[in-house]
């Protein structure tokens, strides 16, 4: 049985931190211990720059992100196409790069799941997936399909009550720190695996001048690594994980 208090709550819920857990909690309520919650503002939107919520493992998360999971994950691709939710099996895993991707997640202690489309009335796009340890197979379908109308219900509140959240990060957004030509260069750069060194003779510049911009990028982003900085301005659009100079 659903808490309907917790689905009010979160259409009053005013701080975005406090949304996440009443979205938890509601996830433990059906038996899921792992939730995702993402929506950009429609189907042609860099997923980088989406509202999302998640209590997954802080390691997967940024893995995921930094190699662009996204764009190889099979239940993004289904929910693109589908308002169907789609129940996790091995079997929806087929390509190489797939079967990999859910390995890594299955040691992450998201072994089995179910995601369901988020699609708005202004062409909004998004995925909830609720998630657990537990092994694939008959049982957990039927439990899925005894759960599946709350976890419909809580779809549409949560996306009802996210968008005060999703409005305030667009501006915050809109508001981003500019970085130069150069300086955007050299992170995506970063983001494949490249040295200062590679870097400088790659862009045909000084290694000093590489961590210069470099540290500059820290200084406007407010973070202390060049890994925080690629992280930060992949979740903000300005640079893609996919490498292009391969």
């Amino acid at each position: 049985m659903i808490d309907t208090g917790l689905l009010l709550d979160l259409m009053h819920c005013k701080d975005a931190s406090d949304w996440s857990e009443l979205l938890f909690k509601l996830a433990r309520g059906q038996g899921f211990d792992r939730v995702l919650y993402g929506v950009v503002g429609s189907r042609h939107t860099r997923f980088e720059s989406a509202f999302l919520r998640s209590n997954y493992s802080p390691e997967w998360r940024e893995r995921y992100d930094r190699n662009g999971f996204a764009y190889v994950d099979p239940t993004v691709g289904h929910c693109l196409a589908s308002t169907l939710p789609i129940v996790w099996e091995p079997g929806t895993f087929a390509e190489p790069a797939q079967q990999a991707l859910y390995e890594e997640a299955s040691a992450h202690g998201i072994r089995s799941g179910v995601t369901l489309p988020v699609h708005g009335p202004q062409g909004e796009f998004g995925v909830l997936s609720f998630a657990c340890d537990v092994q694939a197979g008959a049982a957990f379908r039927r439990e899925v399909g005894h759960a599946l109308a709350g976890l419909s219900l809580i779809r549409d509140y949560a996306f009802a009550s996210s968008g005060q959240f999703r409005e305030q990060g667009a501006r915050q957004e809109s508001s981003a720190p500019r970085l130069t030509r150069r300086e955007l260069e050299v992170l995506q750069w970063v983001t494949v695996g490249k040295s200062s060194w590679e870097i400088a003779r790659i862009t045909n510049c000084s290694e000093a001048t590489v961590n210069f911009h470099l540290a500059n990028v820290r200084q406007k982003f407010g973070v202390n690594t060049r890994q925080q900085a690629v992280v930060k301005a992949i979740g903000l659009g300005l640079i893609s994980p996919e490498d292009h100079h391969r």
